[in-house]
């Protein structure tokens, strides 16, 4: 039998029924609950042949580990590791767009992230392995289906990786505050990757130093920084604009 694993939440479970229904094992439901929104998912699941549970909400929680499911949890096909970054590459009938982020460990910014990199086309988004947060079910949960289609990338050494991309001819623009040009005055038509760090810490230093530019987001207000997935939906929308405008 596959290894199989959990995922929970609406938007994680509706998105992998819609993407690989032949995946989905089993669908459980919190009995307790008859509202609209649950029983349009148990038919959704149901026309896909796939097992629906209903369960005590009880239950969910242990097999959650108390997470915030809202009544709904699924058993689902572990899959595939995420392909190399040579396969995504070669792919690709466009410029490169990459994210990279450098020691964010918070789920619920890596989840967020992922799913602007999906709303801005991203081709990949690479990480570091260690100390840095991976795909788990709250990750699943917050990037709302994301994390089933852009292909992410644990890398052992993050340095390495970003050398690798320099040989790839993939330029490398990192955020940073501090930088002295602006990021609309930054030209973003080519292949390139960007390269944010942690909120606060920012990017380590050997990271920043890999970067071939540093540009940072201007601020007008009194606000002095912003969450990583917000800097990268205002830095990736800006590179997709950029490229839109000059064909």
């Amino acid at each position: 039998m596959s290894e199989t694993r959990l995922i929970y939440g609406f938007h994680a479970v509706i998105s992998r029924l819609r993407q690989k229904a032949a995946g989905v094992h089993e669908v459980y439901l919190d009995q307790s609950r008859g509202d609209r929104r649950m029983r349009d998912l148990a038919q959704s699941a149901q026309a896909r042949g796939v097992h629906v549970i209903m369960v005590e909400g009880a239950r969910l929680d242990g097999m959650t580990g108390h997470a915030r499911h809202q009544g709904v949890a699924a058993r689902v096909e572990a899959g595939t590791p995420a392909r190399d970054l040579d396969s995504v590459l070669d792919g690709l009938d466009e410029p490169a767009l990459l994210l990279v982020l450098d020691g964010v460990t918070d789920p619920h910014n890596l989840g967020a992230c992922l799913r602007v990199a999906d709303a801005m086309g991203v081709h990949a988004v690479l990480a570091p392995r260690d100390r840095a947060a991976g795909i788990t079910p709250t990750v699943e949960k917050v990037a709302s289906g994301a994390a089933e289609s852009v292909p992410f990338l644990a890398v052992t050494n993050l340095s390495r990786a970003l050398r690798e991309l320099k040989e790839r001819d993939i330029w490398l623009i990192g955020a940073d505050q501090g930088a002295p040009r602006d990021l609309y005055s930054v030209r973003l038509e080519g292949p390139l990757a960007w390269v944010l760090g942690a909120e606060g810490e920012g990017m380590r230093r050997l990271t920043r130093e890999s970067c071939d530019e540093l540009a940072r987001i201007p601020m007008l207000g009194a606000v002095e920084s912003l969450n990583v997935s917000v800097s990268a939906g205002i830095v990736l929308a800006e590179t997709r604009r950029q490229r839109r405008s000059r064909g």
